[in-house]
């Protein structure tokens, strides 16, 4: 490579990692009668902060905030169960079990309580977490939590172009469900891709993420849908981190958890899709140390 060919801002998920200390491993979670074997990667020192990806995801969705994040705090991002590279039991993925999963998982850690980050799925999961485990959460960052108002035509939406990428792992039906998430889609590398791809192609992982979209479903939903009678149990201080550009939902739904929860803030990333972990890494970065070290609105 000659000195005037610049070196892409973003090489690898694994170039991301290669200057930051981590430890990777699986570990036994309880949940319900047995356990999950669950994966989970961990990095640096400081207050405790868990990372929660979104709906057919896996940890790798924050490979680009790790070595950042790691310098003020203790970070812990993990595949949910029946995601990633965790085991996949055949049961619905409901946010209870979601919750109980990481709960456990933290347990296993030997975390006490931790701040809470979570982007779409994630967000739900860390929100409900919030509400029916208040000791177990310091403070909250819900990021880009989508449908908040329970749309139909955005869960058919999900549904259907998940399971349609899960039934068809090729490159071209995968790249269109990777894409979705993203505002700046020429940003969608061929890595991530076919990371997808294998886990979608795992043994099982059509059962799994049949088992995950159960919440897309209005009549399971429905017991645990965003309503203010759970919303309001959430005294956790927690950031709504929206964007301009977030296919899955807009201000206005921003707006009906502003009202929901006893002590919120809104910061909006702009020029930015579903990921803006992936895709403003320097801003969501900053966003997290304001919040979670400072206590002081970002915006």
């Amino acid at each position: 490579m000659s000195a005037a060919t610049p070196i892409p801002e973003h090489v690898s998920v694994w170039a991301e990692l290669a200057d930051l200390d981590h430890t990777l491993r699986h570990v036994e979670v309880p949940l319900g009668t047995g356990t999950v074997r669950t994966r989970v990667l961990q990095a640096g020192a400081g207050p405790e902060l868990v990372l929660l990806h979104g709906t057919g995801g896996h940890l790798e969705a924050y490979a680009r905030d790790l070595t950042g994040l790691a310098r003020d705090f203790r970070v812990t991002v993990y595949d949910m169960v029946g995601h990633g590279w965790s085991a996949l039991p055949d049961q619905p993925y409901t946010i209870d079990v979601l919750a109980e999963h990481l709960v456990s998982l933290l347990d296993v850690l030997d975390i006490e309580h931790a701040h809470l980050s979570g982007e779409s799925l994630g967000g739900w999961v860390a929100a409900w977490t919030a509400a029916h485990y208040p000791e177990r959460v310091d403070r909250l960052v819900l990021n880009t939590p989508g449908n908040i108002a329970n749309k139909p035509e955005v869960m058919h939406r999900l549904r259907e172009s998940t399971m349609a990428a899960v039934l068809d792992p090729s490159a071209d039906t995968v790249r269109r469900r990777v894409e979705f998430l993203f505002h700046h889609k020429e940003m969608v590398t061929e890595e991530l891709v076919n990371l997808r791809r294998q886990v979608y192609s795992r043994p099982g992982f059509v059962q799994a993420i049949t088992n995950t979209l159960v919440l897309q479903d209005p009549l399971v939903r429905k017991d645990f849908a965003w309503d203010p009678s759970w919303v309001s149990r959430v005294h956790a201080p927690t950031l709504l981190l929206w964007t301009s550009h977030d296919p899955t939902g807009g201000l206005d739904e921003a707006e009906l958890l502003l009202g929901w929860l006893p002590d919120a803030r809104l910061h909006v990333i702009q020029d930015a899709g579903h990921w803006p972990q992936w895709e403003k890494v320097g801003e969501f970065l900053d966003v997290h140390r304001t919040w979670l070290l400072l206590g002081k609105d970002p915006s």
